[in-house]
């Protein structure tokens, strides 16, 4: 019989004296997995463009007995995220872990059922594309550059259920979720090719949660569902909405010795979503 004491499974789950990086960590998805990794023993870095909101989402994670760096730094600017690596392994010594939460949607980017596909905001487009694409790869490299020196790290990248499934009406968001999830496996690959066993790159793919880029597209100000909140209800077996918190365990998981084999993976978090046909 395998040994399950609390001794075991602290060892394969415990991310104590390990450091976290969670791009996007000021947004609801990112400062939830902030605080599952805290609570698992990680040391956390919030880096958001928001300095003084960063350091409010750190302060409140000490509590959990670890330490916390808030820094300031935009996803798509390599030299502010040079500079932020260097505060953090001048703080830290290392980076073991990256988690890619920065990115978003906006309105001009989605088509709707009253607008054209042709009548599409090419540079609003551009903007989703950019923030989610390019805001995980550049991350990626530059943490991940540490991470191959080292010859040890994680990164997570966060996809989407609309990486597996496009979505409707999220045509710049779908496709740039879609392109996350190759990265992933192109990374995963890359790192695993060059530097060994050592750093393992892997997504998260969320089903329907709420956030700051979708509230308005899936609930009315009553708090009711919209058209759009209800197809999705319909479409997810549990029936429900995702609550934050249950990503964590999955993060968790990705991040620790747990998943020690595990690279290349994209992990559906939602609810039965993509398992379901709707038939």
């Amino acid at each position: 019989m395998p040994d399950l004491t609390p001794s075991f499974v602290d060892s394969l789950f415990s991310l104590k004296g390990k450091t976290a990086i969670i791009t996007g960590g000021t947004g609801v998805l990112g400062a939830s997995m902030a605080e599952g990794l805290a609570k698992a023993g990680a040391n956390i870095v919030i880096l958001g463009r928001r300095e003084n909101v960063a350091q409010q989402v750190a302060s409140t994670l000490t509590s959990f007995g670890i330490k916390t760096l808030a820094v300031q730094a935009d996803v798509l600017d390599e030299g502010q995220l040079k500079v932020a690596l260097h505060r953090v392994v001048n703080t830290f010594g290392s980076v073991e872990i990256l988690v890619n939460a920065a990115g978003g949607n906006m309105p001009k980017a989605v088509v709707t059922p009253t607008t054209e596909w042709a009548d599409l905001d090419m540079d609003a487009y551009s903007e989703v594309i950019n923030l989610n694409l390019q805001g995980t790869v550049l991350p990626s490299k530059i943490f991940g550059a540490a991470m191959a020196k080292q010859k040890n790290g994680v990164i997570i990248n966060i996809a989407s259920v609309a990486s597996l499934l496009p979505l409707t009406q999220v045509a710049a968001y779908s496709q740039a979720k879609s392109a996350i999830t190759n990265f992933t496996q192109w990374l995963a690959v890359e790192m695993a090719s060059k530097y060994g066993e050592g750093i393992r790159v892997n997504a998260i793919a969320p089903g329907f949660f709420l956030a700051e880029q979708n509230r308005k597209l899936l609930l009315n100000d009553d708090g009711s569902y919209t058209a759009r909140g209800n197809k999705a209800i319909q479409k997810t077996p549990f029936g429900r909405f995702g609550n934050p918190e249950e990503l964590n365990g999955t993060l968790i998981w990705l991040c620790s010795n747990a998943a020690n084999f595990v690279t290349g993976a994209v992990v559906p978090v939602d609810g039965g979503f993509t398992a379901c046909s709707g038939v």
